[in-house]
């Protein structure tokens, strides 16, 4: 909430006539306060409630589709409970993100010619935790820069089963510091299916198409 600092105007007559810093004083009580500025970080939030983009929905979470998907079939699963980031869960969300993984794996089900990787992002984007839930053919005009590739084909990357069971066993999630992160996503681009190492995406993804089964 936008915090508005009032100031007390005192009036200054000169031969009755009011100074120019004091009308420019007055101005500034009487305008409108400023209107609260929508961030694209918090999209996810609106499309949650977006009937059209809602694939799934029950009393814990919401699935969508990506409105920005980096694949053929690319999904997202978030809980309905206000939690920010894969780094505010707490213990006792061992439930929901079990629940989330049981979700998503049925999401896999629905598409057995294809392969999936279910996981966080070390360092998400947007607000409201969410889970990807992503084929791994890579087939999507939005997969655009080393960044989009390298948060999925990377240990940037957590997958949903290991995230799981450290919270499970230790209570908490096993943290990746922001210099690991962004050491992750700055990593040369290299195939998630054989050694072949790109020099850059056009190239990347000219090769991606050799592995697509026909």
């Amino acid at each position: 909430m936008t915090n508005l600092s009032v100031n007390r105007c005192f009036t200054i007559v000169t031969n009755k006539i009011k100074t120019p810093i004091m009308k420019r004083k007055m101005n500034s009580t009487t305008s409108k306060p400023a209107s609260k500025q929508y961030h694209w970080s918090a999209g996810l939030l609106d499309t949650m409630k977006d009937p059209e983009s809602k694939v799934k929905e029950d009393d814990m979470i919401v699935v969508i589709k990506d409105k920005y998907p980096k694949a053929e079939f690319h999904y997202l699963v978030l809980p309905k409970e206000d939690i920010l980031s894969i780094w505010h869960v707490k213990s006792n969300h061992q439930n929901l993100l079990m629940h989330m993984h049981d979700v998503a794996r049925d999401l896999v089900e629905q598409h057995a010619d294809h392969e999936f990787i279910i996981g966080y992002h070390a360092m998400p984007s947007m607000q409201r935790l969410h889970l990807h839930v992503i084929s791994t053919d890579f087939n999507s005009p939005c997969l655009k820069t080393k960044y989009h590739w390298n948060s999925f084909t990377t240990p940037f990357f957590l997958h949903s089963s290991d995230v799981c069971r450290q919270l499970r066993e230790a209570g908490e999630i096993k943290k990746v510091s922001t210099a690991d992160s962004k050491a992750y996503l700055d990593t040369k681009l290299k195939c998630h299916k054989c050694s072949e190492q790109p020099r850059n995406m056009p190239e990347l993804k000219r090769h991606l198409s050799t592995h697509v089964k026909k």
